[in-house]
Order: structure tokens, then C-alpha cells, then sequence
């Protein structure tokens, strides 16, 4: 009796133990992909990825529509019946569906390695069945790209980058440039003078010179004023008089039917009178040097 109780205490014992280790071994599978990211609970499609290449994609690789997670990737299969495929098993939530002629793109990632982003046909409403193969595209590689484009370009630009250097250099050593140089620092100088001397003209002459514009400003406005208080309309009548006045004698001086107006415009006597006085001058020079014939003494 007391060695069936031993026996039936260490069966026990011994399937305590196995049953703690099967289920410690579940949690760490459980684990070890819902570190992976796999959630072996959530109910899933699955579906295929024919590429072409899949450098830096791994199992539980991200899978993305819109920039939205909607599954991983489970296995990855080279096809050894064919050359350069690839078939990448990804498992996608129960309720996405996909597309008839869509597509998946291949994506690298500086971090994360690869990414596949689904690219739905959304013109069409049919859907591919779980388990169908979808067309794999590869990204331009960014340094592909910079190797089959940028380089061939860049070692075309070589030479004459050379030629530029060679030409920079030459007018780098040319002794103009020293020259121009050394003018222009002269010329700054020179600047920095004439800005001095500026500077002393407007904190010493300005002053004054403003004081002066003021006072002759000061000047003309008190003109001003004395001009206002003139009777400038009677002087303008009063000249206005007079140049009639002027003009009626200049009229009288120029007609012929007054004695002035004779006298400076009838020719006739002006030579008559011109006449008659050259007589009297005759006829006095006549008496001084003959006296005697004009006077007579008579004795008695």
C-alpha cells in the first residue's frame, strides 16, 4: 500500500513537470513571434510574392498598404525550377482584400531593412483568392541609380572640371589680379577717408550752413510779409499811367502837326534852320576879321 501511494506521488510529479515544460515551451513560441510581430491568435490570408530580388527582406518584414500594417512576411522560397524567382509567402489580415492586378513594391528602408507596400488596382471591384500569387517589383536602388546614372555622368564631367580648375588657377596666379587687388584696397582706403573727412564736415560746417539757410530762410519769409503789406495794385495803376503818358508823347513827337514834331521829323527845316545858323556863324566871323566894313566913324 505505501508503495502505490510512492509510485502514484511520483507519477505525479513527473507530469507536473512535463506539463509545465510544454507550456513554458508555448509561451516562448508565442513569444518569441509576437516579438516577430506575429499574433498566431488573429485569423489570416495568405497569399504569394513572385520577385525577382529580395536583398534585406525578412521573415516578419513589415507588409503595408497606404503606409497602414496590414501583415508580414511568413516564409521566403527560392524557386529552383525557374531562374531568378523568388516566392515570398506573406500573411495578410482576414478582413484586406486584393485586388485583381495589383501589385507589391519592393521598398528599402535605411533602418528597418525592406519593406513591401501592396499597391491596389482600385479600378477594378474582382479580388484574387487567398493563396494567389501577386507580381513582385523591385525599387530603384539609390545607389544603383547613382552608379548607372550619376557616375557615367560625373566621369563625362571630369575633363572639364579640369580645364575649369586649370583656368581658375591661371587667374588666381595672373599679377592683374594682384594689381586689381591692391586697387581696390586702396580705393577702400580712400573711402575710409573720404567717409572721415564727411563724418567731421557734418559734425562741424552742417551746423553752421543749416543756421544760415534759417536765418536767409527767416529773411525771405519777413520779405514776404513786407511784400504782402504793399499796395501793389495802385503801384501797378500809377506805372500803368505813366507808360500811357510816354506813349502819347513818343505819338506826338513822331507826328508832324506840332513844331517839336516838325522839327524832328520835316527834313525841309531842319536844313533851313541848319542853313541859317551856318550864316550867322559866317557873318560873325565875317565882322571880327572885318569890323570896319560894318562900322563908320564920322568927325565933326
Amino acid at each position: 500500500m505505501h508503495n502505490k501511494i510512492n509510485m502514484k506521488a511520483k507519477f505525479t510529479k513527473e507530469m507536473v513537470i512535463g506539463i509545465v515544460t510544454t507550456i513554458s515551451l508555448a509561451l516562448l513560441y508565442i513569444g518569441l513571434n509576437y516579438l516577430k510581430g506575429i499574433n498566431l491568435f488573429k485569423s489570416v490570408n495568405y497569399y504569394y510574392v513572385s520577385c525577382s530580388n529580395v536583398k534585406d527582406l525578412v521573415v516578419s518584414s513589415p507588409v503595408f498598404v497606404e503606409g497602414f500594417k496590414v501583415g508580414l512576411v511568413h516564409k521566403i522560397n527560392y524557386d529552383y525550377s525557374s531562374t531568378n524567382k523568388i516566392n515570398v509567402e506573406i500573411h495578410l489580415d482576414k478582413g484586406m482584400k486584393i485586388n485583381k492586378g495589383s501589385y507589391i513594391l519592393l521598398e528599402k528602408t535605411l533602418l528597418s531593412g525592406a519593406e513591401l507596400h501592396i499597391h491596389l488596382n482600385t479600378y477594378v471591384d474582382e479580388y484574387l483568392e487567398p493563396g494567389s500569387t501577386i507580381e513582385g517589383r523591385l525599387q530603384t536602388d539609390m545607389m544603383v541609380a547613382v552608379q548607372t546614372q550619376l557616375l557615367p555622368k560625373f566621369i563625362d564631367m571630369l575633363p572639364k572640371l579640369d580645364s575649369i580648375l586649370y583656368g581658375l588657377q591661371t587667374l588666381i596666379n595672373h599679377p592683374a589680379l594682384s594689381q586689381s587687388l591692391a586697387h581696390i584696397e586702396q580705393t577702400t582706403a580712400n573711402l575710409e577717408v573720404s567717409s572721415r573727412r564727411l563724418n567731421l564736415l557734418l559734425e562741424q560746417d552742417v551746423p553752421g550752413i543749416a543756421g544760415n539757410l534759417k536765418t536767409t530762410t527767416d529773411n525771405f519769409v519777413e520779405l514776404s510779409e513786407n511784400m504782402k503789406q504793399l499796395n501793389l495794385s495802385e503801384s501797378v495803376e500809377t506805372l500803368n499811367i505813366t507808360l500811357g503818358n510816354l506813349n502819347r508823347t513818343t505819338d506826338k513827337l513822331n507826328s508832324t502837326d506840332n513844331s517839336l514834331g516838325l522839327l524832328l521829323n520835316d527834313t525841309l527845316l531842319y536844313n533851313n534852320i541848319n542853313k541859317t545858323i551856318n550864316n550867322a556863324s559866317n557873318l560873325i566871323i565875317d565882322f571880327q576879321q572885318h569890323p570896319k566894313k560894318y562900322l563908320h566913324f564920322s568927325v565933326f
